[in-house]
């Protein structure tokens, strides 16, 4: 069975065909640019790339591309549309409508619409992606929906209410939902198959460290708390978000600069963060290099996210009653030895203990247990694997499991 898994955003398609014998990717691209000018990236799982600037109108003119890419002479991995068993979306909110993946209805599609005002610029997105794939694809390939907000529905209800008026709650579904779940979920289920051990006997913190970022804790396998909240803004310092902060400085701020709340949106949004400390970038690494260099403010970004990574670690580990592994993952997560050996040394008082070399050595793709044999804590970096989670619920589900 080959399966195509489509995360679209709200000017970019990216796709992967996965043949599900062995789960390996056939192809993978990126559709960029749409609405402005246009550009298509294609790669095939035996190395062949294709490149080029196209103008993509829409959504539905960006599947025509990838449809043609998959089917092209030279770059191709399928002779016909009908290898395309099956297509599987990732959607970033279901709010509380979606508590699990599930296959694409019109009712499911209007249900994703109905939450566009939690997720204006992703969900609209997803539901034009949907639609796309319908429209080229048409109805009898069946499609599946898998959304980030999922993994995070067991959280109770003290850890996902926030205590403003239970009004507002009730009107316009404010409230915790949490993000990067299909990240946790892959994560967390490869650190136990890594542990040899049953998932519903561990309590694991997942930290998702990137250019957007989510901590979470999971209690046997059920997310307990996770540090997005009512969107992706939430939790630690990331590239150019805030994280949390004193609801306050954004009302002072905006009073002293008279700015209106999409000016303070976009601060908060696409100013804050590594960017607005450091004054250099908004990338880690670049951030990482100018601090080597003897840059302060930048020394004083990453300070800031190591300190932020360790409170909920810390946290979490008090919520959980116990941690018996961590796990770093995403670009950060994966390729920053640095950071994960700084707030691992600040947890030396819980047990946790790194191998220093490993740690160095785990990097650009490795997987594996970066703590020491004495650790009274497993620690982990897991590479995630979004898109395979997705193809997988989406074959569970065509398949009638």
């Amino acid at each position: 069975m080959k399966i195509l898994v489509i995360n679209a955003g709200s000017s970019s398609m990216k796709y992967q065909l996965i043949d599900m014998t062995d789960e390996s990717v056939i192809a993978k691209g990126n559709c960029e640019r749409i609405g402005v000018d246009g550009h298509f990236k294609h790669k095939t799982g035996d190395g062949r790339e294709y490149e080029t600037d196209v103008v993509m109108n829409n959504h539905t003119e960006a599947f025509v591309q990838i449809k043609n890419a998959l089917l092209d002479e030279n770059y191709g991995v399928i002779k016909n549309l009908s290898e395309v068993s099956a297509i599987g979306h990732r959607i970033v909110q279901g709010g509380s409508l979606f508590s699990e993946s599930t296959i694409v209805t019109e009712d499911v599609i209007k249900g994703i619409e109905s939450l566009i005002p939690l997720a204006p610029l992703h969900n609209a997105a997803h539901v034009q992606g949907i639609r796309a794939c319908l429209e080229v694809f048409g109805k009898d390939v069946p499609e599946v929906v898998v959304f980030d907000t999922a993994f995070h529905s067991t959280m109770p209800q003290k850890a996902f209410m926030y205590p403003v008026p239970y009004e507002y709650y009730e009107k316009y579904a404010v409230r915790r939902y949490g993000f990067h779940g299909t990240s946790h979920r892959y994560v967390s289920q490869r650190c136990a198959d890594l542990m040899g051990k049953d998932i519903k006997d561990l309590k694991i913190i997942t930290c998702h460290l990137g250019n957007g970022s989510s901590i979470t804790a999971i209690d046997g396998g059920k997310v307990v708390d996770t540090s997005m909240g009512l969107t992706p803004l939430d939790g630690i310092m990331m590239g150019t978000r805030t994280g949390a902060l004193d609801p306050s400085v954004v009302t002072f701020i905006a009073e002293k600069e008279h700015f209106s709340p999409t000016d303070m949106d976009t601060v908060l949004n696409k100013k804050s963060g590594l960017l607005g400390i450091s004054g250099v970038s908004s990338d880690d690494r670049d951030v990482t290099a100018a601090a080597e260099s003897g840059n302060e403010r930048a020394q004083l970004a990453i300070d800031i996210l190591e300190y932020e990574i360790l409170k909920y670690i810390g946290s979490y580990t008090a919520v959980l009653g116990g941690v018996d592994a961590i796990v770093f993952t995403a670009g950060i997560g994966e390729n920053q030895y640095t950071h994960r050996e700084n707030v691992c040394k600040k947890l030396a008082f819980a047990g946790v203990k790194v191998d220093e070399e490993v740690n160095k050595k785990s990097i650009r793709g490795v997987e594996g247990r970066i703590s020491a044999p004495d650790s009274k804590v497993d620690v982990f970096v897991i590479p995630t694997n979004e898109e395979l989670v997705i193809a997988r619920d989406t074959m569970k589900l065509v398949q009638g499991d």
